[in-house]
């Protein structure tokens, strides 16, 4: 699991940036259940980068709170990049800010398939002129692990996401072309 002060510093970080660019980021989040949010709200004056965010944990709320198509839904499954996707843009557009960060997976204890197993978790990154950045990490650990490793990436591909850069990140297994 990251650090407390890695986390602390990952935000840090972004918000600076976020600031100095006068840029703005929302959140839609599904396994992690608004750690991402929280961890940025918990900076003082986050409201400037950031002006709200969506826990879609359900099928029907990725659907009407940011428009995860039915089919989506019905052909690729929750945790999918089609799905993390949608979810992006989606939030994007519907908190009308510059840059959205997506995460749905499998945290666990259940919940896990053949191809899907714990640990398994989609996280994009959507910016300016249609720029997506979509990859699959594997996380080790219990469902509090999952999580927040979940966030802590989260937050880099944030950061990122502002250089429209794609290093590889720990525990990433598959990048997702759009």
């Amino acid at each position: 699991m990251p650090e407390p002060a890695e986390l602390i510093a990952a935000v840090e970080m972004l918000s600076q940036r976020l600031r100095e660019a006068s840029t703005t980021i929302t959140t839609v989040e599904s396994c992690t259940g608004g750690l991402v949010g929280a961890s940025i709200t918990a900076m003082p004056g986050s409201s400037d980068i950031y002006p709200g965010g969506f826990i879609t944990y359900s099928n029907a709320l990725k659907h009407t709170m940011v428009g995860v198509s039915d089919d989506t839904l019905g052909t690729h499954g929750a945790v999918s990049p089609q799905t993390a996707i949608e979810m992006a843009r989606g939030g994007q557009h519907a908190a009308q800010a510059d840059y959205a960060l997506a995460i749905t997976g499998i945290a666990g204890p259940g919940g896990e398939t053949e191809t899907k197993p714990i640990g398994t978790v989609w996280i994009c990154a959507s910016g300016p002129n249609s720029w997506l950045d979509c990859r699959r990490f594997r996380f080790p650990g219990d469902r509090g692990q999952v999580r927040h490793q979940s966030c802590l990436t989260a937050m880099l591909m944030a950061d990122q996401a502002i250089d429209q850069a794609t290093q590889t990140l720990p525990h990433e297994q598959e990048r997702f072309d759009a």
